[in-house]
């Protein structure tokens, strides 16, 4: 089913408000991935908060004229072929995690011997910048999720009062140590 032009420029404005809406941007090619698996990813995706589409190239081209990436070479190449999308809104790194953890997972379906590799990152959006697919993978994947930010801040903003406390309640131990030594003492122990 061909979509009328009305139907395309309404899929062009949504895709255009997801660019300008996300902190992150995965371009997939997801050519020879069968059904279940994609569906499985975009379970996976819509746990992770990603919002995941596979999109016209035109539509996409559409939906960036006037923008910056419209004149981008870097993010033009890899808008051919079967093209998804994954935007991440709040996390970064959630569509990196979700496709690399994929692939890792299902290493054997998606990287066949003697076959093509199957659901490639084609390049990524960071902040307005272009990344390529290496980067997407090796940096972006493995960038710090917003839940352990918050963890390692926590961490160290409780390090000083952990050991305030610790520095306070260390003449009492000693002395129960030491008496306890001088009890064990007058014991015979």
């Amino acid at each position: 089913m061909s979509l009328t032009r009305e139907d395309k420029a309404a899929q062009a404005v949504s895709v255009r408000e997801s660019f300008a809406n996300a902190t992150a941007t995965v371009l997939v090619d997801f050519r020879g991935v069968n059904v279940e698996l994609i569906t499985d990813l975009r379970s996976r995706f819509r746990d992770a908060g990603v919002e995941y589409k596979v999109v016209k190239n035109n539509v996409v081209r559409k939906a960036l004229e006037g923008t910056d990436l419209a004149d981008n070479t870097e993010f033009a190449a890899p808008l051919a072929g079967a093209t998804a999308i994954a935007w991440s809104f709040e996390d970064p790194s959630a569509a990196a995690k979700v496709i690399k953890n994929f692939r890792k997972e299902f290493t054997d379906v998606l990287q066949p011997k003697g076959e093509d590799e199957k659901l490639l990152v084609k390049c990524g959006l960071l902040e307005g910048q272009v990344l390529d697919a290496k980067r997407v993978e090796n940096e972006l994947a493995t960038l710090p999720g917003k839940d352990e930010i918050r963890a390692s801040l926590l961490a160290q903003l409780m390090a000083p009062m952990q050991n305030l406390v610790g520095q306070i309640n260390a003449p009492a131990q000693n002395l129960a140590l030491v008496l306890d030594a001088y009890r064990r003492k007058q014991a015979g122990e």
